[in-house]
């Protein structure tokens, strides 16, 4: 087995034998990046350079230290608008294309405290606003199991990187999806945690109430110790839950068996891919083998999610970029000395199309005569989709569903229907309104070869349940063991 090839797991155990070094593990990651990089395009920047010093570092580390922490020379990758002190993050945005941040995000402070390496930052849909990673700016990534598809969006880069093996994980975030939808397109496991989990601070914002930073792996057992490594309270971010957290690894392997399952009959609709069903609902028969009690519930207000969101996150959106103005930092325009000139010509030139849109989106919902019936009607729609799952969450443990209603879409499919876009988020964007934790992993692939994902949905801060759930589906399933033929 090339090096590559191994999971995060399994290269933390040699790393602790001592039988392979950080600086072995980091040379062969990168050497599988120049090989299938030209193809895959998953990353805007490469950081090989201080890359091998960090792994250098680790390796002297564990020399010294008798107990090395988990993720001590483990070669990462992180989504490129995550903070890093340094090292460019651009967005994927014209308009940030050479900024260099004076502070790392907290996450990645979490991840240099335990020794992890750093190999570059990954492609991602314009300031997280995609559904395929078309709209960066930086070219369009490929789906590592068909070159001619997307990998999914926002966090495309990452989650085609951890598929094609270039990375032993990725960080990626899920503003109403974006990690969890292109995980099931590349046949990853992702986890959008509780918002309040992980600390935002360092993360540029798209919708500050939606947002949330999460692991990106191989396996079940890889997103529990990514998970660990980045959760806890945060005093730099006001959103930063004060709560402990819990042993994820150890956890995960106590049995799903008695969990109560709850299947929502509004997440099998009509248009929906009947090979992705078909492998959904084999995965439902498969929790139920597993000793779960499935049970079929109701999200009543489902059908309102995509809409309210809409409303809630461009709102945001237009208040968030609002600070791109060509001041600071990042792109100027011209404007000869007239301030109203340079703002438009910065932000016309600095902006994609779907940024321009949702922020118009955004300012128009938030306008005087405008504000009560979008956004303040959005704001009370969410409530009654967050109470919706509070009602099934009383009789459920967890809830499984499809991510989405298709497998990977073909390159230039969707990106000129707007709505068909959006709409590829319909099973994940509920999760994020309501503030829940999503777990997706493999659990089946279609005809053409495309792999599928199930999601599984928890209460708020009970990462533990969902994990335990995946890592039991995982363990009787053979899904994750399939490579993509990248």
């Amino acid at each position: 087995m090339d090096l590559w090839e191994l999971s995060l797991h399994e290269a933390r155990e040699l790393l602790h034998k001592g039988e392979i070094s950080s600086r072995q593990l980091t040379e062969v990651f990168f050497q599988r990046i120049e090989a299938v990089e030209p193809r895959i395009h998953a990353f805007i920047t490469l950081t090989k350079e201080s890359a091998l010093a960090e792994a250098d570092q680790a390796d002297d580390r564990r020399r010294r230290e008798a107990a090395a922490p988990p993720l001590l020379g483990i070669p990462l990758a992180i989504k490129d608008l995550i903070s890093t002190r340094g090292v460019k993050t651009t967005c994927g945005s014209r308009i940030l294309h050479n900024y260099v941040p004076p502070y790392d995000a907290t996450a990645m402070v979490k991840l240099r405290a335990q020794g992890a390496v750093f190999l570059g930052k990954t492609n991602m849909d314009e300031f997280a606003m995609g559904s395929s990673t078309e709209t960066s700016h930086f070219g369009i990534s490929r789906n590592p199991w068909d070159l001619q598809r997307v990998p999914g969006g926002s966090s495309g880069g990452s989650a085609a990187c951890v598929a094609a093996r270039q990375c032993s994980a990725a960080l990626g975030s899920d503003t109403g999806g974006s990690i969890r939808q292109p995980a099931a397109f590349c046949g990853i496991v992702g986890l959008k945690p509780t918002y309040g989990r992980v600390s935002r601070y360092g993360l540029v914002a798209y919708a500050s109430s939606l947002d949330q930073i999460g692991p990106m792996t191989r396996e079940v057992r890889d997103t529990a110790i990514l998970l660990e490594a980045i959760s806890g309270h945060d005093p730099r971010d006001s959103t930063s839950a004060p709560f402990p957290v819990p042993p994820y690894e150890s956890e995960m392997v106590r049995g799903a068996a008695g969990l109560r399952v709850g299947i929502p009959k509004e997440y099998f609709v009509a248009g929906m891919d009947r090979e992705v069903e078909e492998a959904v609902r084999n995965s439902v028969e498969t929790l139920e083998q597993l000793g779960m009690q499935v049970s079929e519930v109701s999200l009543p207000h489902t059908e309102y999610a995509v809409a309210t969101y809409y409303l809630l996150a461009t709102a945001e959106a237009s208040s968030n970029l609002a600070r791109y103005d060509g001041v600071k930092y990042g792109l100027r325009g011209g404007g000869d000395g007239d301030l109203p000139t340079m703002y438009m010509q910065t932000r016309s030139a600095g902006f994609g199309i779907e940024v321009k849109r949702r922020i118009m989106l955004g300012t128009y919902a938030l306008s005087a005569g405008y504000y009560d019936a979008y956004y303040l009607k959005a704001q009370k729609v969410r409530t009654l989709i967050k109470e919706d799952f509070d009602q099934v969450f009383q009789t459920v443990d967890v809830i499984a569903t499809p991510t989405a209603p298709m497998a990977a879409f073909k390159l230039g499919e969707k990106i000129g229907d707007p709505l068909q876009m959006y709409l590829s988020d319909i099973f994940t964007i509920p999760v994020n309104l309501a503030g829940l934790p999503g777990l997706v992993l493999p659990c089946g692939f279609t005809a053409a070869g495309l792999p599928v994902g199930l999601q599984l949905i928890g209460r708020p801060f009970e990462e533990t349940v969902l994990l335990r759930a995946g890592y039991a589906f995982e363990q009787a399933t053979e899904w994750h063991e399939k490579p993509a033929p990248v």
